[in-house]
């Protein structure tokens, strides 16, 4: 642990926001964080919708990545970081956000406070909730993720305020992961000693704009890669996470599904291994409440998901035979530049 959280200072706080092809998404991000006071950094990863001009009116210092190396969200907050220390060289406190979120008006007092009275703590989340949570069942099962406990948790998400010497001293995001890269770092501050607290505040409206099957498939399958990558990163070490995430996709998406159905032709009484998922659907939704029809939605889909997620896990492992580096998964459409109606 380093002696930099134990240094007595006026408390220098710092945003930084990023994005691609967000657009009206983007607008409004900006002008919900341009409320703190606070100095904004936007990057850009290679938008074409107007995004960097956009952020630029806005009051934002715009950093643009090249693309010589793919487009990551970890590349882009790294970059974000550097250059907001370089605005601000006695930076204490940073406050990541994506670019189609939205920042609650008083989430950073709340957090701010959280991080000057313990000097243990890492990272402060809080509540992400789903903006249009109601115009799709895709942006319901999102919201409904978002809700997690809270205390002393294991990881965050992209939205977090961060103490900028703990995420100097871990290194910063690791910039080649394509998702994941927010508690691939949780794991390695928790293991320098560092803790991550998620509060029951509100911190952020994120805009899913999940309209489309498909959509909601890909944005599985990048979690499945992440699942893969990561684990395997920290196999074995104490503060690893999603050891279990990679089998049970594995059991559920795949050894499952095969026991039953391939032998099936001389042994129908195999099917009977497909009783299994509504027995597990049922577990599911039990142990988040019964009674309410989103704990059962949201059983089904945990379920379905396990397929999207093998493909990602097989994925990885393809890649990684090849010698090459993850692209790019992206689930999400651009965003008009201009108001909804």
């Amino acid at each position: 642990m380093s002696d930099l959280r134990r240094a007595q200072r006026t408390p220098v706080l710092g945003l930084v926001a990023i994005g691609r092809n967000e657009g009206e998404r983007l607008r409004v991000c900006l002008v919900s964080a341009a409320d703190s006071g606070c100095r904004i950094v936007y990057v850009d990863s290679g938008s074409q919708d107007g995004s960097v001009a956009l952020a630029a009116g806005l009051g934002a210092t715009v950093v643009t990545l090249d693309d010589g190396q793919p487009f990551t969200a970890a590349r882009a907050r790294n970059a974000g970081f550097a250059a907001l220390c370089a605005c601000e060289p006695g930076l204490t406190y940073v406050q990541f956000i994506d670019g189609d979120c939205t920042l609650a008006p008083s989430w950073l007092a709340a957090a701010v406070e959280i991080l000057d009275r313990d000097a243990g703590i890492a990272a402060v989340c809080g509540r992400r909730r789903e903006r249009h949570r109601e115009r799709t069942l895709f942006n319901r099962l999102c919201d409904m993720e978002w809700d997690g406990p809270t205390g002393i948790v294991s990881e965050c998400g992209g939205d977090v305020l961060m103490r900028a010497c703990a995420f100097r001293e871990a290194g910063g995001y690791r910039g080649s992961l394509i998702a994941g890269e927010e508690p691939e770092l949780c794991v390695r501050l928790r293991q320098s000693g560092w803790t991550i607290r998620r509060l029951p505040a509100e911190m952020t409206a994120h805009d899913a704009a999940m309209m489309r099957f498909r959509q909601w498939w890909r944005r599985a399958v990048r979690a499945g890669y992440a699942f893969a990558e990561v684990s395997r990163l920290h196999r074995g070490e104490p503060c690893a996470i999603w050891a279990e995430a990679v089998p049970r996709a594995v059991f559920w998406g795949g050894l499952l599904p095969l026991a039953a159905l391939l032998p099936a032709a001389l042994y129908p009484a195999t099917l009977g291994f497909l009783l299994i998922y509504p027995l597990q659907i049922g577990r599911i939704a039990f142990r988040r409440g019964a009674r309410s029809r989103d704990n059962w939605l949201y059983a089904g889909f945990a379920l379905l998901a396990k397929l999207p997620e093998l493909e990602g896990i097989l994925r990885f492992h393809a890649d990684r035979r090849r010698g090459r580096g993850g692209q790019l998964i992206e689930y999400k459409q651009a965003c008009p530049s201009r108001p909804e109606p």
